[in-house]
């Protein structure tokens, strides 16, 4: 059995790659680990933005959202199977450090980003090169 390790922030791009991991290990006898990252706004940001509220917590912030998606995505059942793990830092460097000993990465496209030519996302295109296991970048 293998670990599958699949970026999931709530983009429709993220819940295909969602779904395309849990078909890949239903089909291969592997896991599936769920992974979504939060950052604190750069200080930039931070300073034109008023001050955070004393009780903000935003690890059980992105832990609901987290929950929420794989609910949605695959129902009460489907997500209980899915081991979620969210972390704080770059979503990049939080998956490849998350895939470490993995046997695949899961990543969707979305192709935001100025380079519209690999139709990939800054994402996807920085864990495809940087991987040390096989990914699958899922794409419309």
């Amino acid at each position: 059995m293998g670990r599958i390790v699949v970026g999931v922030d709530g983009s429709d791009a993220s819940l295909k790659a969602l779904h395309w991991a849990v078909r890949q290990a239903a089909l291969t006898g592997g896991t599936v680990e769920a992974v979504n990252s939060w950052e604190y706004p750069a200080t930039s940001w931070a300073s034109m933005m008023p001050g955070m509220p004393e009780d903000f917590d935003p690890q059980a912030v992105a832990t609901a959202a987290l929950t929420e998606a794989l609910e949605e995505a695959l129902g009460a059942e489907g997500a209980a199977a899915v081991e979620k793990i969210v972390v704080i830092g770059n979503p990049a460097q939080s998956l490849l450090d998350r895939s470490e000993g993995a046997d695949l990465l899961v990543v969707g496209a979305r192709g935001y980003s100025g380079l519209k030519a690999t139709l990939l996302g800054s994402v996807s295109l920085h864990v495809t090169q940087h991987a040390a296991c096989p990914v699958t970048v899922v794409r419309d």
